[in-house]
């Protein structure tokens, strides 16, 4: 989607509201009150739509990103789109300047889409037993922080990539076993195939049911047959290269959004037409018009 048929079809607030109303509440739903099928009808000068037959109102914007905020509708839409078109993620100070909005709103924002964008990209687990599925690569890096003799700051990341598929990141306490297993065993399928490095604690992934294979990247061994790390340390240079250049530094409180900003685009990087719609479509139903 360009710019301009962005503008097109999100040209004020009202029509983001009215796109809010028909994806989570649908043009006809059964009111919650008085328990008829009704059209809503909009409230003026308020974001909320009212029951035809017992005047009932639901809010749109509840239970979304953008629940609670004065901010206008048009400026939240656009700031998606414009972590979607961006390879590399989208600063607040450029928020601040092509919204114009405040730091503190802009920054608001950002957090609020990247919160989003892990909850509509989701966690399905990776890899399989069968003979065509694909190898998980698995390893660990570290960001942020200085390097200190003997007390390091930096805060450790684990990722799971499935060759050709999803990457699953996730901040650990340590490199030990005891916080690196669980996060394997909960997110890679049990006999699924596993590449990592020859770090210490991956050691014994064979005991755990996995067909592990390794590389020894000490001796510059890149690849031993179908067996390699390059995927995920491919992901983790596009990381990288995404904080240092946009964001220039990112605290470890915050680091966890941003890696599932990162996530989303990688994730849907063979479909990029997909990126904005389902940001778009995703937004959840209501408690009230949820499947039982």
């Amino acid at each position: 989607m360009t710019l301009n048929q962005f503008r097109a079809l999100f040209p004020d607030d009202d029509a983001c509201l009215e796109h809010l109303m028909r994806v989570r509440y649908s043009d006809r739903h059964t009111c919650s009150k008085c328990k008829e099928s009704a059209h809503y009808y909009r409230v003026k000068k308020r974001r909320s739509y009212e029951c035809e037959w017992c005047g009932h109102q639901v809010y749109p914007t509840a239970g979304t990103p953008f629940e609670k905020t004065r901010t206008n509708l048009t400026s939240w839409f656009h700031a998606m789109f414009l972590f979607c078109e961006s390879r590399n993620g989208v600063a607040a100070k450029e928020l601040q300047r092509q919204l114009g909005v405040t730091y503190k709103t802009a920054w608001r924002m950002g957090h609020e889409i990247r919160k989003y964008m892990g909850q509509v990209d989701g966690d399905r687990p990776l890899g399989g037993d069968g003979p065509g599925d694909p190898i998980v690569e698995v390893d660990k890096t570290f960001l942020g922080g200085k390097d200190k003799q003997g007390r390091s700051d930096k805060t450790i990341v684990l990722g799971m990539a499935e060759r050709g598929g999803e990457v699953i990141t996730r901040i650990i306490a340590s490199r030990n076993r005891q916080d690196v297993y669980p996060e394997l065993m909960k997110n890679v399928r049990d006999r699924s195939t596993v590449a990592t490095d020859e770090a210490r604690v991956f050691r014994k992934l064979g005991l755990l049911g996995f067909d592990h294979g390794t590389v020894n990247h000490s001796i510059k061994e890149w690849a031993r047959g179908a067996v390699h790390i390059n995927t995920i340390e491919a992901f983790w240079g596009n990381l990288k290269r995404g904080i240092s250049g946009t964001y220039v530094s990112v605290s470890k409180q915050h680091l966890q959004k941003y890696l599932w900003e990162f996530e989303y685009r990688h994730n849907l990087r063979k479909s990029p037409e997909l990126m904005f719609r389902l940001l778009l479509l995703a937004f959840p139903k209501p408690v009230a018009l949820r499947e039982p």
